[in-house]
């Protein structure tokens, strides 16, 4: 089921997300739910402060990123991760030009490492640890940078924010594009 997706300025989206238990109701259903979320707003990553819930817990799929590349389709990556861990961030950093669900018409040159080696459980609650890069490592940093109560606004220079300060104000009052369902405060879903 799509659920709305919390805009800028709600406060769930500042705050760091808490550990989840193994015998968290219906995980599996909400991480099916965050998949359908994400698919009809066209993202590449998902974490649950974005759908209201202030846990540790994203997803991803890449395969966007990819799909014009067929030497590369093997890298795109569709996984679930709760309660990741940052091990390590390494190799230099590169811009990217990063959007976000929660922030809808807004994008901006975002520096973030190249690798990144991550300890997480995955839908069993099985803990794996992985390194990742390029594309795939910039969704995690995005997504894990969500379960902390970070927006990627915050990683660009105060020049640039200054820049933006007018659109995010528009954000955070709903006056905004979005061609999916989202969630204005104080509670009301458009």
């Amino acid at each position: 089921m799509v659920k709305p997706i919390y805009l800028y300025g709600n406060p769930v989206l500042r705050e760091k997300a808490r550990i989840i238990p193994q015998d968290y109701p219906q995980l599996r259903d909400l991480i099916n739910d965050m998949y359908d979320t994400m698919y009809f707003a066209k993202g590449v990553g998902l974490a649950a402060p974005q759908i209201g819930l202030s846990i540790r817990l994203f997803v991803i799929d890449t395969k966007p990123f990819y799909e014009d590349n067929e030497k590369k389709s093997n890298k795109s990556l569709k996984k679930v991760f709760i309660n990741p861990e940052i091990i390590e961030e390494s190799g230099p950093e590169w811009s990217f030009d990063e959007g976000c669900l929660s922030i809808p018409g807004l994008n901006a040159e975002v520096e973030r490492t190249t690798h990144i080696k991550l300890k997480y459980q995955d839908e069993n609650f099985i803990w794996q640890e992985e390194t990742f890069d390029e594309i795939n490592a910039r969704v995690i940093q995005h997504e894990f940078d969500h379960i902390e109560g970070i927006l990627f606004i915050q990683k660009i220079s105060p020049f640039k924010r200054q820049l933006i300060n007018g659109k995010l104000n528009k954000i955070q009052k709903g006056q905004c594009e979005a061609k999916y369902p989202v969630f204005v405060n104080p509670g009301k879903i458009r």
